[in-house]
């Protein structure tokens, strides 16, 4: 039997009312964005889509309308009307040492396709509203990691338009003084 001599005295500090809702795939996030929001779109060739694909595009965009917004609207996914974009987002934050657990918002995903130039070509449009993404400290120094964010151009803080919340907040508070009480002042 363990007989505790000892008490201490533990004050607890909540710095976020979770509002913010980090890690977590929730509503604010998917209306009003949360790090970059992202809009992309392509025009396939039908010839792309039927060499290519092996299917023709009146068949992809009754399958995207059947599987990634009716089925997904029917299963209460919440940010989530895409064939799996969670997979790619996930495979991109580990190259480019991001914390995988920033997928859960991250990969809220809206795809949408539609016939173009009288139905033969495909219109395709991504939307992602809250693309988190870290390009300085943690997994971001590691040599493969900081390559990948080189490729893609995004290696470091921003001299156009800095932020720096984040960072300001980690050094007031400074995560990794062992001395609690800087914390609670």
């Amino acid at each position: 039997m363990l007989d505790c001599k000892y008490t201490y005295a533990i004050e607890l500090l909540g710095a976020s009312g979770n509002f913010c809702s980090d890690k977590k795939a929730a509503a604010v996030n998917w209306i009003e964005g949360r790090g970059k929001s992202v809009v992309c779109e392509a025009v396939i060739k039908e010839e792309v889509v039927k060499k290519v694909l092996k299917t023709s595009v009146e068949s992809l965009v009754e399958l995207n309308m059947l599987k990634n917004l009716t089925g997904s609207a029917m299963a209460g996914a919440l940010g989530r009307f895409n064939a799996h974009a969670s997979n790619i987002d996930s495979a991109i934050y580990l190259a480019t040492g991001q914390d995988p657990a920033q997928n859960v918002e991250s990969s809220h995903c809206m795809t949408m396709m539609e016939a173009v130039n009288d139905g033969k070509d495909l219109h395709i449009s991504v939307t992602m509203p809250c693309i988190e993404v870290g390009t300085v400290g943690g997994g971001t120094q590691l040599a493969s990691q900081s390559a990948c964010l080189n490729l893609l151009g995004v290696k470091g803080a921003s001299k156009e338009t800095p932020a720096g919340q984040l960072v300001k907040s980690h050094m007031k508070y400074n995560r990794s003084s062992k001395d609690v009480s800087k914390v609670a002042s």
